[in-house]
């Protein structure tokens, strides 16, 4: 027996296996940071300072571990695909396991919305359910939730959406693949745009959301349209007809479950038809046949009460990317935080110019992914879409731009095709210049793979609600009857809408500033003025909870003094009684004499 190659063959298993060492590493140092977390007294850095130090030693050792994984184009893609899952864990997972409740008020609204379904069994009418009816014009995603609650036989959703984010960008990664492979067969391109994309996917709408869903199949859409519909996808009648069948499941999906992400999906699919490759129109006419079709029928009423706005607002680009009264960052935290995330938008589509500019072939072979990355921009000048649409078409942007920005730092990337064309024409082979780095560009990976926690949870002061918190509200709506009315000064607190079908809600720091003024003056007085309409066997709350406070000193609206103030005239005056108090907060109810 020959044993001779017995040590080359040892150490092409450790050579193999080596990248292994540093992702266990990272993820146990992850863990460790996990456990020694502090998060009972959040400041205006959120969970930047709140973090453990080895929190950040994890985040560098996995981004280092994937960029010597990831530039050796021989390697399996099986580490590249397990350090991006292990990025997710790290990114994602993070706060489902040092926050015991779910994080955003708006994810606890959207909770409210299934319990409603759940408790109505059916959709009602803006005359039943005011605004919050334009969630049963939607129903798509909530219908699906009521179901899964059921079916799971848990409570309500709040038992799972803590895990939400992870799970929707989960739900990213199948359809990012196959939109990246149908331009390039480079894996190292293909993995470094996936990361690129989850480190500067900051907006946080990956939380329990309509949005959530909808963005991945929006990309779903687009990976069928991308990889089926082009000129070198196209197959027979019958097979064609099964995509477009499968593009109209889809394009129905998203248009029963949210607004805005069809209009995207929309100019998305016309930006293609502006390529000599994908000139059949069949996809964009059918999702925008059945945007029309629900618009036009169970949407209808929304839209028309919507409308005018709407009409006053297009073409005012200005006014759609601001964000207005009430949403100004105050405070060294919350300045500082906003404007890493800026950065870290700013940094990724510079560098996807960059890559564009010096990657000569992808412009040419990846060119509807530019032209992607473009499309949303005209949506700045649709509406503002309550000061969120630069947010949202950031977020559209990304899969096009991470593919570029990825390109930016990478020394030469392949096509499909285009090593077959250099072979032909005497060119270097396609793996020949794979080891030609320099240290700026996992330096650059680096950093934005630092940014992503200060941008994606540095206001998490305004966005966790103790159990403190849950409880003092859940007893005011578990006392509260029907036709009462809880009046707070901003929706930032868990379960804002409970019970939104049958008990009204009242935040008055989204008033004029001249009645938030009289407030200011007069907090008492005032604000009984505003309840006094209830009826028996209705009651009238005022509620004040810590999550109100930071988001109104946090986002400019008013300070935590002046909203003391405001809690100290309730409470010493004969109009109201105090009813529950813990440590986040405090509930009074107008005295059925003063009304």
């Amino acid at each position: 027996m020959d044993l001779s190659d017995l040590p080359a063959r040892r150490g092409r298993r450790l050579s193999a296996g080596w990248p292994a060492l540093p992702l266990a590493a990272a993820l146990a140092l992850w863990a460790f940071a996990v456990r020694r977390t502090e998060i009972s007294d959040l400041d205006d850095f959120g969970l930047v300072t709140a973090v453990h130090p080895a929190f950040w030693a994890a985040l560098a050792l996995l981004t280092c571990g994937f960029w010597f994984t990831v530039r050796e184009p021989r390697r399996h893609h099986g580490w590249s695909l397990a350090y991006v899952l292990g990025l997710l864990l790290v990114e994602r997972a993070t706060q489902a396991l040092v926050y015991p409740t779910p994080l955003y008020a708006w994810a606890w609204k959207h909770d409210a919305v299934v319990d409603h379904l759940l408790t109505a069994g059916a959709l009602q009418t803006e005359a039943q359910l005011g605004d919050m009816a334009v969630y049963d014009q939607w129903p798509g995603f909530f219908a699906a939730q009521a179901a899964l609650v059921r079916l799971a036989g848990v409570e309500s959703a709040a038992a799972y959406m803590t895990w939400w984010p992870l799970v929707s960008s989960l739900m990213l990664l199948l359809p990012l693949l196959l939109i990246y492979r149908t331009f390039t067969e480079d894996r190292r391109l293909i993995w470094t745009a996936v990361w690129v994309f989850y480190v500067a996917n900051w907006v946080g709408q990956d939380y329990f959301s309509p949005q959530s869903v909808a963005f991945a199949l929006h990309l779903g859409v687009l990976a069928v349209v991308l990889r089926r519909f082009g000129r070198s996808g196209r197959q027979g009648p019958r097979r064609q007809a099964v995509w477009t069948f499968l593009i109209v499941v889809l394009a129905a999906a998203i248009a029963i479950s949210h607004q805005l992400t069809p209009g995207m999906l929309i100019v998305s699919l016309a930006a293609l038809c502006l390529t000599r490759r994908y000139r059949d129109v069949a996809p964009l006419l059918v999702t925008a046949l059945v945007f029309l079709a629900w618009n036009l029928t169970a949407a209808l009423p929304f839209l028309s009460a919507a409308l005018p706005d709407m009409i006053r607002s297009f073409g005012d680009v200005g006014g759609n990317v601001s964000t207005g009264y009430g949403a100004t960052p105050t405070g060294t935290g919350a300045i500082a935080t906003s404007w890493v995330a800026r950065l870290l938008s700013g940094s990724v589509l510079l560098l996807a110019a960059v890559g564009a500019l010096r990657q000569r072939v992808l412009r040419r072979r990846a060119l509807p992914l530019l032209l992607l990355a473009a499309a949303p921009l005209p949506m700045l000048a649709a509406n503002d879409y309550g000061s969120e649409m630069i947010f949202r078409v950031l977020m559209f942007m990304l899969p096009g731009a991470a593919f570029f920005a990825a390109a930016a730092l990478l020394p030469r990337v392949h096509t499909l095709g285009a090593d077959a064309a250099d072979r032909n024409a005497g060119g270097p082979p396609p793996l020949a210049t794979a080891k030609r780095f320099t240290l700026l560009p996992p330096a650059a990976l680096l950093a934005g793979t630092l940014a992503f926690l200060p941008s994606y949870a540095g206001k998490d002061r305004l966005s966790y609600f103790p159990p403190q918190e849950v409880d003092l509200v859940q007893s005011l709506f578990d006392e509260a009857p029907e036709g009462s009315l809880v009046v707070a000064a901003h929706r930032n607190y868990p379960l804002a809408y409970a019970s939104y079908w049958n008990v009204g809600h009242y935040w008055f720091l989204d008033d004029d500033r001249s009645h938030v003024e009289r407030i200011l003056e007069r907090p008492a007085a005032t604000l009984a003025a505003d309840m006094a309409e209830v009826k028996a066997p209705g009651r009238a709350y005022f509620l004040l909870t810590d999550g109100q406070l930071a988001n109104s000193e946090m986002n400019g609206l008013l300070t935590g003094s002046e909203l003391r103030r405001i809690e100290k005239s309730v409470a010493t005056s004969p109009l109201f009684e105090l009813v529950a108090r813990n440590d986040a907060g405090a509930v009074y109810e107008l005295r059925r004499t003063a009304r």
